[in-house]
Order: structure tokens, then sequence, then C-alpha cells
């Protein structure tokens, strides 16, 4: 018991700045919720026709929960409980393959196995740390949600839902590590599960049967092949029924097993699915630094750029709904014109809505490409490739230059895709080209943090990874979120999302545009002189 205990504290402490920032974030969601629709959409009728025009227009219940009723703690359900299932499901399944693969990957496992431990304690308090972990986040988010007024039961049952979503996900996490021959294939494997579900739950939801009075949604049976989808379903502050929760323990349970039976069938060091061999000799193609990047980065940013393309599609498709959400409902106009900043066309300001969002994606398609320098560091092929004629300037200038042209590839995919969804929603070749301004405008915060996400790994290496991924989470609810949880205009234009340049009348209103190209390239810079003087650290 003794080695169990031990390796449970330690994996306390060595999480603990990460949990912090995870925990705090999702609190901040979740402190808001309330003070947001109270104060957007804080009379009834407001809140009926908003989701009167949600049941009419089906494909924006992609993005949100499970229409349950008008009233106000059911509406901060419908509107949050997907994005704090998103954040507990994040949460655990890289913590998941943190202490498992990852540290087989880093020889740490090795050393553990030799000790008493055995090559059980590491993955049992693995999982027991992951469940507490999930406990605490449902608890997190039913105390704030009582705080704000919550009915008890349903502010529980919310909880609940985010604690078993919690534990899903931990299985899921684990069993890729057991399956996949690295941490970052690992990660992988579980965020795309998890991007399916998300989906899947979405989709079930969109071809849904609405009730009569269009308050609330009975969803297709698509949504039962998703956690997501059972925890919707449990309808907290409606009937508040915990039996679809049930799927959720089960299934925790057979993850936990299966990742434990496969744990026993398998040497340490190996894996289920076996590495790729690459060739004993590189093609011409790859006879540079820059195309190796290329060649390690190029996966995942396809699965990002596919991800941008399905954000323009619906950017301009849903192009009438602006005009049918804000008719004779002037909170929810202003909304839409908060978050769009312009007041001039709700269906532009729609379409500035869909490219904020795929600003976040390119982003996020930047950091990960940006942070790969950061793992080759720590995993010693840095220390290879830079035993060669080739410079550390040089070496980190081409992971900044494969992050940016990432993101640029994802703003361009959105751009296509918007394109697609004017030819098949026919709507006017203006909102295309609101389309193409909102996407170029985009370009700059993504890149931005590129740079700044390569500042990070010059000069905090060991903070690298959770910094980068805060500060992006940080100014995307705001740029998404602020306007909706009552944030000042100053503080939403903070965001490096916000401040980009958008459509305007038959011009283009510059913003903060000159202010982020000079962040970026100070940034860069930064970071190109810095690496200069450091030398590699593991």
């Amino acid at each position: 018991m003794r080695p169990f205990g031990l390796l449970l504290r330690q994996r306390l402490r060595r999480d603990a700045v990460s949990l912090t920032v995870w925990i705090l974030g999702l609190a901040a969601l979740a402190a808001a919720g309330y003070p947001g629709v109270r104060g957007s959409y804080g009379d009834e009728q407001e809140r009926l026709v908003l989701l009167a025009t949600v049941m009419t227009n089906p494909v924006v219940l992609l993005f949100r929960g499970l229409p349950s009723g008008a009233s106000e703690s059911q509406l901060v359900s419908f509107l949050l409980l997907p994005w704090l299932l998103l954040v507990v499901a994040l949460m655990c399944s890289f913590l998941a393959v943190r202490h498992t693969r990852g540290d087989e990957e880093d020889g740490r496992l090795e050393l553990v196995s030799a000790t008493p431990a055995g090559r059980t304690a590491p993955l049992a308090s693995t999982a027991v740390h992951g469940i507490g972990v999930a406990v605490l986040s449902g608890a997190v988010v039913a105390l704030l949600f009582i705080g704000n007024g919550a009915p008890l039961a349903g502010a529980t049952l919310t909880g609940a839902c985010c604690t078993l979503v919690g534990t899903v996900f931990l299985g899921v996490g684990l069993v890729a590590g057991e399956l996949m021959p690295s941490s970052r294939a690992a990660n992988a494997l579980a965020v795309w599960i998890l991007v399916g579900t998300f989906a899947l739950a979405g989709t079930g939801n969109a071809l849904g049967t609405p009730n009569a009075d269009l308050t609330r949604m009975t969803s297709s049976a698509l949504t039962w092949f998703s956690p997501f989808g059972w925890a919707e379903n449990t309808r907290p502050f409606d009937a508040d029924d915990p039996l679809p929760l049930a799927a959720a323990a089960l299934t925790t349970f057979l993850l936990l097993g299966g990742c434990a039976l496969l744990h026993a069938r398998r040497d340490l060091g190996s894996s289920f699915v076996p590495p790729r061999v690459g060739r004993a000799e590189a093609r011409p193609g790859f006879a540079t630094h820059l195309a190796l990047v290329v060649r390690q980065s190029r996966a995942a940013a396809v699965g990002w750029i596919v991800a941008g393309m399905l954000v323009g599609i619906l950017s301009t498709s849903l192009a009438g709904l602006a005009g049918r959400i804000g008719q004779g409902n002037a909170a929810v106009t202003a909304l839409l014109e908060a978050l769009s900043g312009t007041s001039e066309d709700l269906s532009r300001g729609l379409v500035v809505i869909f490219f904020v969002m795929l600003g976040v994606i390119a982003a996020c398609a930047a950091t990960q490409t940006a942070l790969r320098a950061r793992q080759d560091e720590t995993r010693g092929t840095a220390e290879l490739v830079l035993g060669t004629a080739l410079t550390r300037t040089r070496w980190l200038a081409d992971h900044i230059s494969v992050a940016a042209t990432a993101a640029a590839l994802t703003i361009v995919a959105g751009i296509v895709g918007a394109a697609v969804g004017a030819l098949t929603g026919g709507v006017g070749g203006g909102l295309l080209r609101d389309a193409a301004v909102a996407g170029a405008g985009q370009i700059v915060p993504a890149c931005l943090f590129a740079a700044v996400t390569t500042a990070l790994v010059v000069a905090l290496p060991r903070a690298a990874v959770v910094l980068a991924w805060a500060l992006l989470a940080v100014a995307a609810v705001v740029a998404l979120f602020g306007p909706l949880f009552g944030l000042s205009a100053s503080l939403v234009d903070a965001s490096p999302f916000a401040a980009a340049p958008v459509p305007s009348g038959n011009g283009v209103d510059p913003r903060g545009v000159a202010v982020l190209v000079v962040v970026a390239a100070s940034a860069a810079l930064v970071a190109l002189a810095g690496m200069r003087r450091r030398e590699l650290r593991s």
C-alpha cells in the first residue's frame, strides 16, 4: 500500500500547476454562465424566441446542448453543459496519457517498475488520481451552480455528468496509452475519439424532434452512442434523470478493466499498434530539417484543416439564421452584435463569429505544431539534428514557419468552405467577400500564437506546454463567450481573436491588427535571439 500512496502523492505534486489551470478555467466557465444568461436573456420571452429559432435551425445544436425548457437554469445547461464536459474530458484524457505512455517513453516507468511498486501500482495510482480529479471537477461545477442560485438537484446532476464523462475519457486515455506506441499518438487517438463523440452527440441533437411549443428537443438515437449524449439526456433542471449516467459508469468500468488486461499482456516499451518503421535513407524531398518538421506535423495539420473547412461551410450556409434569430428580440440582436463587433448586418456578424471560431482552430494548429520543438528537445531528437550543420536559430525558425503555415492553411480551408457553403446556400457574393476578409484577419492572431508558443519554449521550456494551451484557452473563451458572460468591451478586445480585422460595409475595419503584428514579430524575434544563447534542456 505504501508504494501506491507514494505514487499517488507524486502525481498530485507533479500535476499541481497544470490541474490548477484546468480547474480554474472550468470554474470560470461555470461561474460566468448564470450572470451571462441573466444579462442577455433575463426575460422569459427572449429565451422562448431563442429556443424557437434554434429548433427551426437545428445545425446550431452541433455546438450546444439539448434544449430542455426555457427557464434560466435550463438555458444555462443548454448553452454550457457540452463545453464543461469537453474541458473535463480533455483534462482527464491528457492526464491519463501523461502518466502512462508518457512516463514509459521518458524511462520513468521502467525505474518505478524496478522498485517494490512493480508494474501494477503506477497504473492503479494513475486511475485513482484521474478519478479524484474528475470528482473534484464535478464538485466545483456543482458548487458554483448552487452559488448562483441553481436548484440543488439539477446542479448536483450537472456535476455528476462532468465527473462521469471525465472518468470515461480517463479510461479512453489509459487504453490509448496501451495501444499506441507514443504519447503523441495516444493523445491524438484520445482527442479524435473525443471530438468524434462530441460531434456525434451534436448531430444526434440536430436530428432530434422538437415538441409542440419549441422549448424541448427529443434527441435521435445517435446521441446514445456518445458520452456527451448520455450526459445531455439526463436533462438537468428538467427531468433530472440520472439513469443515462449508468452507461457512463459502465463504460468507465469496462475501459479501466480493459486497460488492466492490455497492460498485463504487453511488455514494457511495446505497444499493440506497432510503430511505423522509417526508410533507411530519406527521399530527396526530405533532405532538410524544414521538410522533416513538415513530415512530422502534417497528420495533425490535416485534421485541423478539415475542421477549418467544416466551420467555413457552416459560416455561410447558415447566413439566413442571423435575421431570424434577431427578429423581434432586441437582446439577442445586441448579443450577436457584441459577439461579432458589427451592427451593420447580422448575416455578416454571424460569419464573423464563425471565423473567430476558425481563428481559434487555426491557433490550435499553430500551437500544437510549435510545441513539437519542445517535444523534440525532451526526447533527444533535437540534439541529433543539431549535431549536424543545422543551427539552433534555423531549427527553431523551421518550427515557427511550419506552425504559421499550418495556421494559414487552416484559414484558407475555412474560406474555401465558406465558398462551398455560399454556393449551396444561395447567398450573395458580398457574404463570401466578408468571409474572406474575416478569414484573412484571423491569420494574424493564429500566427501570433505560433510566435508566442515558441517564445515560451525558449524562455520557460518546462512550463511551455501548459502555458501555451492556457493562454490560447483564455483568449478563445474571452473572444467567443465574453459578451455572453457580460465582460467589458475593452476586456473582450484584449483577446487577439476579437482584435483581428473584420469586414465593415464595403471596406475593412483593421481594429488592432497593427498591435498584433508588432507583438507577433517581437515574440518571434525574442524566441530566435534567445535560442541562440541557451542550451538544450531535457
